[in-house]
Protein backbone atom coordinates (compact mmCIF):
# COMPACT_ATOMS: atom_id res chain seq x y z
CA UNK A 1 0.00 0.00 0.00
CA UNK A 2 2.64 2.98 1.18
CA UNK A 3 4.91 1.39 -1.68
CA UNK A 4 2.15 1.84 -4.16
CA UNK A 5 1.53 5.43 -2.84
CA UNK A 6 5.08 6.07 -2.73
CA UNK A 7 5.94 4.87 -6.11
CA UNK A 8 3.29 6.74 -8.11
CA UNK A 9 3.58 10.11 -6.44
CA UNK A 10 7.48 9.99 -6.58
CA UNK A 11 7.01 9.30 -10.42
CA UNK A 12 4.72 12.44 -10.46
CA UNK A 13 6.72 14.84 -8.42
CA UNK A 14 9.95 13.56 -10.36
CA UNK A 15 8.65 13.86 -13.81
CA UNK A 16 7.12 17.88 -13.11
CA UNK A 17 10.82 18.40 -11.71
CA UNK A 18 12.47 16.73 -14.57
CA UNK A 19 10.62 18.96 -16.97
CA UNK A 20 11.19 21.84 -14.91
CA UNK A 21 14.70 21.05 -14.89
CA UNK A 22 14.97 21.44 -19.32
CA UNK A 23 12.71 24.14 -18.94
CA UNK A 24 14.74 26.34 -16.82
CA UNK A 25 17.68 25.44 -18.74
CA UNK A 26 16.38 26.38 -21.62
CA UNK A 27 15.28 30.03 -20.23
CA UNK A 28 18.68 30.45 -18.96
CA UNK A 29 20.78 29.48 -22.28
CA UNK A 30 18.10 31.55 -23.95
CA UNK A 31 19.19 34.38 -21.71
CA UNK A 32 15.12 34.60 -20.75
CA UNK A 33 15.63 34.80 -17.06
CA UNK A 34 18.98 36.19 -15.14
CA UNK A 35 21.17 33.98 -13.16
CA UNK A 36 19.32 35.51 -10.00
CA UNK A 37 15.87 34.73 -11.10
CA UNK A 38 17.04 30.97 -12.30
CA UNK A 39 18.05 30.24 -8.65
CA UNK A 40 14.06 31.64 -7.42
CA UNK A 41 12.29 30.15 -10.20
CA UNK A 42 14.52 26.85 -9.69
CA UNK A 43 13.46 26.63 -6.31
CA UNK A 44 9.89 27.65 -6.96
CA UNK A 45 9.88 24.97 -9.12
CA UNK A 46 11.27 22.10 -6.85
CA UNK A 47 7.93 23.26 -4.57
CA UNK A 48 5.62 22.76 -6.94
CA UNK A 49 7.06 19.27 -8.08
CA UNK A 50 7.44 18.50 -4.12
CA UNK A 51 3.64 19.60 -3.30
CA UNK A 52 2.73 15.63 -4.89
CA UNK A 53 4.14 14.72 -0.97
CA UNK A 54 1.25 16.70 0.59
CA UNK A 55 -0.78 14.83 -2.06
CA UNK A 56 1.39 11.44 -1.20
CA UNK A 57 0.56 11.22 2.28
CA UNK A 58 -3.40 12.70 2.37
CA UNK A 59 -3.72 9.77 -0.44
CA UNK A 60 -2.19 6.98 1.90
CA UNK A 61 -4.10 8.64 4.69
CA UNK A 62 -7.84 8.51 3.20
CA UNK A 63 -7.23 5.53 1.18
CA UNK A 64 -5.43 3.25 2.95
CA UNK A 65 -4.84 4.21 6.80
CA UNK A 66 -8.58 4.74 7.99
CA UNK A 67 -8.55 8.33 7.38
CA UNK A 68 -5.65 9.27 9.70
CA UNK A 69 -1.91 9.22 9.37
CA UNK A 70 0.89 9.57 12.08
CA UNK A 71 3.46 12.12 11.98
CA UNK A 72 6.21 9.48 11.41
CA UNK A 73 4.36 7.49 9.10
CA UNK A 74 3.82 10.88 6.72
CA UNK A 75 7.70 11.53 7.08
CA UNK A 76 8.34 8.42 6.10
CA UNK A 77 6.05 8.69 3.29
CA UNK A 78 7.50 12.23 2.00
CA UNK A 79 11.20 11.51 2.68
CA UNK A 80 10.64 7.87 -0.08
CA UNK A 81 9.21 10.40 -2.37
CA UNK A 82 11.55 12.74 -2.13
CA UNK A 83 14.31 10.26 -2.77
CA UNK A 84 12.55 9.52 -5.95
CA UNK A 85 12.15 13.13 -7.08
CA UNK A 86 15.78 13.78 -5.81
CA UNK A 87 16.86 11.07 -8.34
CA UNK A 88 15.17 12.29 -10.98
CA UNK A 89 16.40 15.84 -10.23
CA UNK A 90 20.18 14.62 -10.89
CA UNK A 91 19.26 12.25 -13.73
CA UNK A 92 17.45 14.66 -15.99
CA UNK A 93 20.24 17.53 -15.20
CA UNK A 94 22.44 14.85 -16.32
CA UNK A 95 20.61 13.73 -18.99
CA UNK A 96 20.42 17.67 -20.21
CA UNK A 97 24.15 17.85 -20.03
CA UNK A 98 24.26 14.86 -22.70
CA UNK A 99 21.96 16.01 -25.33
CA UNK A 100 23.53 19.70 -24.81
CA UNK A 101 27.44 19.05 -24.29
CA UNK A 102 27.80 22.76 -24.33
CA UNK A 103 25.30 23.95 -22.01
CA UNK A 104 27.79 23.68 -18.97
CA UNK A 105 30.58 25.38 -20.87
CA UNK A 106 27.45 28.10 -22.23
CA UNK A 107 26.40 28.37 -18.64
CA UNK A 108 29.79 28.77 -16.66
CA UNK A 109 30.95 31.43 -19.25
CA UNK A 110 28.14 33.38 -18.79
CA UNK A 111 27.88 33.07 -14.93
CA UNK A 112 31.41 33.89 -15.01
CA UNK A 113 30.19 37.24 -17.17
CA UNK A 114 27.61 38.10 -14.77
CA UNK A 115 30.54 37.55 -11.41
CA UNK A 116 32.42 40.29 -13.15
CA UNK A 117 29.89 42.47 -13.84
CA UNK A 118 28.86 42.42 -10.52
CA UNK A 119 32.20 42.38 -8.64
CA UNK A 120 33.62 44.99 -10.79
CA UNK A 121 30.18 47.51 -10.16
CA UNK A 122 31.27 46.73 -6.62
CA UNK A 123 34.90 47.99 -7.16
CA UNK A 124 36.26 44.61 -6.14
CA UNK A 125 39.80 44.11 -7.13
CA UNK A 126 41.36 42.25 -10.57
CA UNK A 127 42.42 39.76 -7.84
CA UNK A 128 39.48 39.12 -6.41
CA UNK A 129 37.48 38.83 -10.10
CA UNK A 130 40.43 36.25 -10.75
CA UNK A 131 40.01 34.11 -7.51
CA UNK A 132 36.27 34.09 -8.35
CA UNK A 133 36.33 32.89 -11.73
CA UNK A 134 39.05 30.26 -10.45
CA UNK A 135 35.93 29.29 -7.88
CA UNK A 136 33.49 28.70 -10.82
CA UNK A 137 35.73 26.92 -13.09
CA UNK A 138 36.93 24.86 -10.43
CA UNK A 139 33.30 23.69 -9.51
CA UNK A 140 32.37 23.05 -13.24
CA UNK A 141 35.34 20.59 -13.29
CA UNK A 142 34.52 18.99 -9.98
CA UNK A 143 30.56 18.48 -11.24
CA UNK A 144 32.15 16.51 -13.81
CA UNK A 145 32.28 13.77 -11.80
CA UNK A 146 28.89 12.41 -11.81
CA UNK A 147 29.26 11.01 -8.35
CA UNK A 148 30.17 14.45 -7.06
CA UNK A 149 27.09 16.37 -9.33
CA UNK A 150 24.68 13.72 -7.96
CA UNK A 151 25.97 14.49 -4.28
CA UNK A 152 25.61 18.60 -5.57
CA UNK A 153 22.07 17.49 -7.01
CA UNK A 154 20.90 15.99 -3.50
CA UNK A 155 22.12 19.18 -1.68
CA UNK A 156 20.06 21.56 -3.66
CA UNK A 157 16.94 19.74 -3.26
CA UNK A 158 16.58 17.40 -0.36
CA UNK A 159 16.19 20.89 2.09
CA UNK A 160 13.06 21.94 0.06
CA UNK A 161 12.45 18.30 0.44
CA UNK A 162 12.74 17.91 4.16
CA UNK A 163 10.95 20.99 5.03
CA UNK A 164 7.54 20.10 2.58
CA UNK A 165 7.88 16.58 4.27
CA UNK A 166 7.64 18.35 7.58
CA UNK A 167 5.18 20.44 6.98
CA UNK A 168 2.66 18.03 4.83
CA UNK A 169 3.26 15.05 7.52
CA UNK A 170 2.30 18.14 10.46
CA UNK A 171 -0.60 19.20 8.48
CA UNK A 172 -1.70 15.75 7.50
CA UNK A 173 -1.74 14.25 10.96
CA UNK A 174 -4.81 15.97 11.51
CA UNK A 175 -7.80 14.22 10.41
CA UNK A 176 -10.16 17.02 10.09
CA UNK A 177 -7.36 18.69 7.25
CA UNK A 178 -9.02 18.08 4.22
CA UNK A 179 -10.96 14.70 4.87
CA UNK A 180 -11.67 12.08 2.53
CA UNK A 181 -15.05 12.75 1.27
CA UNK A 182 -17.44 9.93 1.70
Amino acid sequence: MMKKVVLKFGLISGAIIAALVWVIAALCDRDIISFDRAEIVGYASMLIALSMIFFGIKSYRDNYAGGKVTFWKGIQIGLLISLIAGFFYFASAMLHNIVNPDFDDNFAAKYKQSIVEKMTAQGATRDDIDKATAEVDHTIEMLQNPLIYFAVSMIEILPVCIIVTLISAGLLRRKELLPASA
